[in-house]
């Protein structure tokens, strides 16, 4: 009853009662112009004998969005709306839906014939609540209600956030304060803020969360922190949220008191069943295990000379019993130095496809590196037929400027999920490879890598919240346009005006673009600071792992640059099906998007523009810097549009991306123009400092960086 009266007390606060910080997200529920407003709708109450904490929190979002949006009072003759199951209202029971097409987690909103009945009708709760929110997205977006009949599924069945979130609250790659997650005072107290997060992941259909770092510490397994997440889970169950832990390999020895984590090991088996049992006796629906494993210094089975396999399966027959999943990563490489990175996550788990139990994903990075400003689709997707293959993408934008650039990810989610495998022939698109139609696989999964954080506008930025939309409206369908959902976004956080609305858009739709413009461009990769990952840093070598360091990847010297993974090369391009492989290999045929990462080529090489290698890497730096000048140009002129405090917010952080994009061209252009030694094409002007001051800058502290 506590955590219903903590829904209860916080869904009922009015919109209007907080400020324009960018707390409320995409749930403003401001009210609309008089020429967006509907008529005012009366809602069907839900009879005491159905009610259900999903059902009741369904009808208190649909009168707070409502009242938000349209306060005028509804008249006598109002429409109605009427929410619920077939089982939980006689109205939907006869009203010939075609829920059976939908499963377990969509809804069909229709106007029934009498045009003055909309019913928010779906087989489940849950499905219930995503109509809701499906129903007030149209309102706020200044689309018609009046008449309708549509119908919405899922199609993907694990839609989840991966927080890496320290038990300390520290956020590794986190850019937007602490963790949301207050371990020391779980779980006696419950933050209200909990329920505005599940509210907001509910709104697009995000259905389960990692709560701990894939670098876990065993301790989140120990009694105390079950408990813990046990109070986390019944505030996310009426928002359909399940949680998931990532598991540490060694936990048997760490919490055990067991002398090794061999999953072979009848005794190490018999301790995860064990910790399996005690987990689902505290949550009755958790969801599973993600884990990292023998990658980065993380423990795994093949300290003990066994494979993906053995401690995935091991894993999977602890959780089996109860419905659970165990979700392992592919972000794993060899503790010996490859002759190329980008090829680690094949090798190692294209050889045991088939081998993985039922309740096994393999979750897979977009690229074959790890989240870097552009990549090529990672060559698992489409080479997997028989395994679980999930998607992870990185929200948080590690690579891409922190929180500070304003870096839409919705077209680098769309260009990586549109991607052909040609597993099958024309067609086989990573989205299908993820959705599992396929190969018909059943457990499907895409994650990503939360930017939350405690800051009051939840991401660091205005705008980084719609990467944390855009990756939950492309979870729920692959297939959606990155383009209509900034449209929504836009109109949902900021307004409807379309003097507002087009500018905005366009200008999410070229960020990413340009941030590849002026951080790696060319197909160019891995050129960031050391560690902390902040600024360029494209003279980075030596340390511990070459394949750490950014002359790995970019191989820069007097004859040229680029990364030859050709026949010739590393011969990577063998691991995607021949007719992308042998695109990929061609210079006549591969996208000069991704030139220098398959190619190692001479300044003066010829680019489709006519320009040489180098006159075109210089202008692309160029080109990147002068989409940030038209943003913050762009972003002035919408101030009578957008309220004070977050236009002011934004024109600050344009600025600094524009500082930060100047100084990411002038010391990538001063490095690789000490191995060019060609002058600049006509026009672009020299490094504002010395090749020396760029290489002396330090950042310890840098965000995001530790643990």
């Amino acid at each position: 009853m506590r955590f219903l009266a903590l829904i209860l007390g916080l869904v009922l606060i009015a919109p209007a009662a907080r400020a324009e910080d960018g707390y409320d997200l995409w749930l403003r529920y401001r009210s609309l112009p008089a020429t967006l407003r509907s008529e005012p709708r009366v809602v069907e109450p839900i009879p005491p004998s159905v009610q259900t904490p999903t059902l009741t929190v369904a009808l208190v979002e649909l009168k707070r969005g409502l009242t938000g949006l349209n306060p005028d009072e509804p008249g006598l003759d109002a429409p109605t709306i009427v929410l619920g199951t077939p089982k939980s209202s006689s109205i939907i029971a006869a009203s010939n839906l075609p829920l059976k097409g939908v499963g377990e987690e969509g809804y069909v909103i229709r106007t029934l014939t009498d045009n003055k009945t909309t019913v928010i009708a779906a087989n489940s709760d849950i499905g219930v609540l995503y109509g809701v929110f499906h129903y007030l997205r149209l309102i706020q977006t200044g689309q018609s209600v009046e008449s309708l009949d549509l119908t919405s599924s899922p199609k993907v069945k694990l839609r989840m956030l991966n927080h890496w979130d320290n038990l300390n609250r520290t956020v590794e790659r986190g850019y937007s304060g602490q963790s949301i997650f207050d371990w020391w005072r779980l779980p006696g107290h419950v933050d209200a803020r909990m329920v505005d997060y599940a509210r907001a992941n509910a709104s697009i259909g995000i259905n389960g969360t990692v709560l701990n770092n894939v670098n876990a510490k065993a301790d989140s397994l120990t009694p105390a922190y079950i408990a813990k997440a046990a109070a986390l889970a019944d505030t996310f169950r009426p928002y359909g949220i399940k949680v998931y832990l990532s598991a540490r390999f060694s936990a048997p020895m760490e919490i055990g008191g067991l002398k090794t984590a061999d999953p072979t090991d009848p005794a190490v088996a018999a301790f995860w069943k064990a910790k399996a049992n005690e987990i689902y006796k505290a949550i009755p629906d958790f969801g599973g295990f993600l884990v990292k494993a023998n990658s980065e210094g993380q423990p795994g089975p093949q300290d003990y000379g066994r494979t993906h396999v053995d401690g995935a399966n091991m894993l999977a027959d602890a959780v089996g019993p109860h419905g659970g999943v165990v979700i392992w990563r592919a972000f794993v490489y060899s503790h010996e130095q490859p002759d190329d990175r980008a090829k680690q996550g094949y090798s190692e788990f294209k050889p045991f496809d088939g081998q993985f139990r039922d309740n096994v994903a393999i979750q897979v990075k977009n690229g074959a590196i790890d989240f870097q400003p552009r990549e090529p689709f990672h060559p698992l997707f489409g080479a997997m037929p028989k395994s679980n293959l999930g998607m992870e993408f990185q929200i948080t934008k590690e690579y891409l400027g922190f929180s500070t650039h304003l870096v839409y990810l919705g077209p680098l989610f769309e260009e990586t999920l549109r991607s052909d495998t040609m597993a099958h022939g024309k067609g086989s698109t990573v989205a299908k490879v993820v959705d599992g139609s396929l190969d018909n696989r059943k457990l499907t999964v895409m994650a990503g890598v939360a930017n939350i954080g405690s800051d009051r506008n939840w991401s660091g930025s205005q705008f980084d919240q719609a990467n944390w939309y855009a990756f939950g409206r492309l979870a729920w369908d692959p297939e959606a346009s990155a383009k209509a959902i900034a449209a929504d976004w836009t109109k949902m956080t900021f307004g409807n005006d379309p003097r507002l609305v087009k500018p905005v858009v366009d200008m999410m739709m070229g960020s990413r673009e340009a941030a590849v413009d002026y951080m790696t461009p060319l197909g160019l990769h891995h050129q960031m600071g050391r560690s902390h990952h902040y600024g360029p840093g494209p003279w980075v070598a030596g340390g511990p792992r070459a394949d750490w360091t950014s002359v790995y990847y970019a191989k820069a010297g007097p004859d040229g640059v680029g990364f030859d993974r050709t026949p010739s090369g590393s011969n990577a391009t063998a691991q995607y099906a021949p007719a992308v492989g042998g695109c990929f290999a061609d210079l006549k045929c591969v996208d000069e998007k991704d030139l220098l990462w398959f190619h190692h080529l001479p300044w003066d090489y010829r680019l489709k523009s006519g320009d040489t290698l180098w006159d075109g890497m210089v202008k692309s730096y160029g080109r990147g810097v002068s989409y940030v000048d038209g943003m913050e140009k762009t972003w002035a002129g919408l101030a009578p549009y957008v309220d004070a405090q977050r236009h002011a917010e934004v024109a600050d952080y344009l600025k600094i991306q524009r500082n930060e994009a100047q100084w990411w061209r002038d010391a990538s252009v001063a490095w690789f123009g000490s191995f060019s030694k060609k002058p600049l094409p006509a026009g672009e002007k020299a490094p504002a400092k010395s090749l020396e001051y760029y290489e002396s800058l330090e950042f310890p502290w840098a965000p995001g960086n530790g643990q």
